[in-house]
């Protein structure tokens, strides 16, 4: 078919090619060449298509192909030109001009003809390129369907390749996502590292540091046990040194309780001070020389210990009628306080006898008086807590407090009980007693501790440990509401009772095996008045005149038991009187007494002083014996 055609391409060769059909698979035989005509474009190529689009293609450029208008003859000379196809139409020809419009039919019949001879060459050759088209298609039809195969695996494979795709830019999401958390975390550790390393070489430097430290240590530590070694000898000769030197202590302890002892059986088992107490604002002045404070052999560098009251006697008179002049008495005690003497300076005078309830031996103190002499204000203290004007009491527990504190230093431990009872009408009243128990004095007795103890105590009273002064100032606030007062001819308010503050004291040092204990009896006596037979009584005067007996009753068995003390009597009537029976204890042999009388300034309380300065001059005549220490 090609060489049937190969003239045609000679006559056509400059006009363009026919267009070729690319496959991938081995090509078809080319399509005829169309013969076109001058003035006309070459025919599209066909383009390269693989699968079912190929065919499509084909038809679709068979279809725009157009026939091209066959070649013009010459013209002949003398004959009128043929219209131009294609080109611009030749001017119309006059009406008249009937040989020429025929010529020009002629012309253009003939150009028809030849054109459509060659439509007829042409459609011959389309319809053999339509063949060989077919033939193509079917060969493509074959090659679309492996080719549509072939594309099914590879969009499978797309597909598949997309999914893995995605799954590969999720992972990569995850995987930026992740870089990014460890770029971040290797940054903060890079910064870490950076920090590290500063702190590793600070850590560095210090090492060097510690290390030469540690050896001037080392050679210190050297130096130090050598010193040890012989710090430990030294302490081991210390020790020694200290056994031996508390040894010694203990003995100079035991030494110095048995000097104090002895210098207070020196001065008296017995003792009895006087202390006069100051005029009160609105009292009158005594004259001069009612009361005289002579000095001693020493002048009056010498502590008072003298004292002389000057009486005068109305009813006595002198053969020439002039009174008589005043009788002057003179008495003598261990010791004698002035009115302008502090509370301070009587507790100096009575302080290591104080100190000896410590040392095992049980001490007695009394006031001792008329009513308004200041017996209270002796042993409580003046209202209104004053450090100035604080009793023998308080300031007693503060000093045996100060004193055990010091002695703990030596090994030993004390330990304090306090108890406050007062004895009214001789019953017994416990001053501590709070609550429904205020008052009731009935329930208290005197009783012994147990079968065969010599230790006496009192039933239903309260026994209060105390280690510090405020306990010490809320007991004695305490009693001061509880205790029985009374207006009198002599006082305001006058105690009608007697106070005992006792305050039991247990001493032990343990690494000795040593203990000791004994009583400290601070006793404010009731009032000591007279009774006047000739006075009219009334209801409540018969209610002092029976507390009146009772406190003389009582003071009178007091004497009596100190004289047969004194005089070594086999019986002393200690349980003629519950005073008596329950200052047992620290009234006999074993104990240390002081009593201290008081007296008022005034000259008209002259009568009842004599009677107290009397009586305690009697009390100071006694010699009890030789005070024991309790020690177990």
């Amino acid at each position: 078919m090609e060489d049937a055609l190969e003239p045609e391409k000679k006559r056509t060769r400059g006009l363009g090619t026919a267009p070729k059909i690319a496959t991938s698979r081995p090509r078809a035989p080319a399509l005829t060449t169309v013969p076109q005509t001058q003035g006309q474009t070459a025919a599209p190529k066909v383009p390269k298509k693989t699968g079912p689009r190929c065919s499509t293609a084909i038809a679709t450029v068979l279809k725009n192909q157009k026939p091209g208008p066959a070649a013009v003859p010459a013209q002949k000379p003398g004959t009128a030109a043929p219209p131009m196809l294609g080109g611009k139409k030749p001017s119309k020809r006059p009406a008249w001009d009937l040989k020429g419009q025929l010529c020009d039919l002629t012309a253009e019949l003939k150009c028809y003809r030849e054109r459509t001879q060659t439509l007829d060459q042409e459609n011959q050759q389309l319809r053999d390129q339509l063949r060989e088209a077919q033939q193509q298609a079917t060969v493509l039809g074959a090659e679309r369907r492996t080719l549509e195969g072939e594309l099914a695996r590879v969009q499978a494979q797309a597909e598949q390749g997309q999914q893995e795709l995605g799954n590969l830019s999720a992972r990569v999401l995850e995987l930026e996502e992740r870089l990014g958390t460890q770029e971040s975390l290797v940054q903060e550790l890079q910064k870490e590292q950076l920090g590290l390393q500063e702190e590793r070489r600070g850590l560095a430097t210090r090492l060097e540091e510690q290390e030469r430290r540690l050896q001037t240590s080392e050679a210190a530590l050297s130096g130090s046990q050598a010193e040890v070694a012989s710090l430990r000898q030294e302490t081991v000769a210390q020790a020694a040194l200290l056994a031996e030197r508390g040894e010694r202590l203990h003995g100079l302890e035991m030494e110095r309780r048995r000097l104090h002892n002895q210098l207070q059986e020196l001065k008296g088992n017995i003792r009895v001070f006087c202390r006069v107490r100051p005029v009160l604002p609105g009292e009158p002045t005594p004259s001069p020389g009612f009361l005289l404070f002579p000095s001693g052999p020493g002048g009056p560098s010498d502590l008072p210990t003298r004292l002389s009251l000057s009486r005068s006697d109305e009813r006595r008179g002198t053969l020439s009628g002039a009174p008589a002049p005043p009788t002057r008495h003179d008495f003598s005690f261990d010791r004698v306080f002035p009115p302008g003497s502090g509370q301070d300076e009587v507790f100096e005078e009575i302080a290591m006898l104080v100190q000896s309830a410590l040392d095992g031996y049980p001490v007695c103190i009394f006031a001792y008086g008329q009513t308004g002499s200041g017996k209270t204000f002796t042993m409580e203290g003046g209202p209104g807590g004053d450090p100035q004007v604080e009793g023998l009491i308080p300031r007693a527990l503060r000093h045996l407090f100060s004193i055990a504190q010091e002695l703990g230093g030596q090994g030993w431990t004390y330990s304090f009980v306090a108890s406050y009872v007062e004895i009214y009408n001789e019953t017994v009243r416990d001053l501590l007693a709070t609550g429904t128990r205020k008052g009731q004095g009935g329930e208290c007795e005197i009783r012994r501790a147990g079968p065969g103890s010599e230790e006496l105590t009192v039933t239903n009273a309260r026994y209060v440990p105390v280690s510090c002064e405020k306990e010490v100032e809320a007991l004695l606030h305490l009693a001061r509401q509880n205790r029985a007062v009374a207006r009198t001819a002599q006082n305001e308010r006058s105690s009608r009772s007697h106070s005992v503050f006792q305050l039991q004291i247990s001493g032990e040092h343990a690494a000795r095996g040593l203990q000791c204990g004994a009583p400290l009896s601070l006793v404010d006596l009731a009032g000591s008045e007279r009774l006047d037979p000739g006075l009219a009584l009334g209801p409540g005067e018969r209610e002092r005149l029976r507390e009146t007996q009772a406190i003389n009753s009582s003071l009178s068995t007091l004497g009596l038991v100190i004289m047969a003390l004194s005089n070594k009597e086999s019986h002393v009537p200690y349980r003629n009187s519950k005073l008596t029976y329950l200052l047992q204890n620290s009234l006999g042999g074993s104990a240390k007494m002081l009593m201290f009388v008081n007296i008022s300034p005034l000259e008209e309380n002259v009568s009842e002083s004599l009677n107290s300065l009397r009586f305690a001059s009697k009390v100071n005549q006694c010699v009890i014996g030789t005070a024991q220490a309790n020690r177990k």
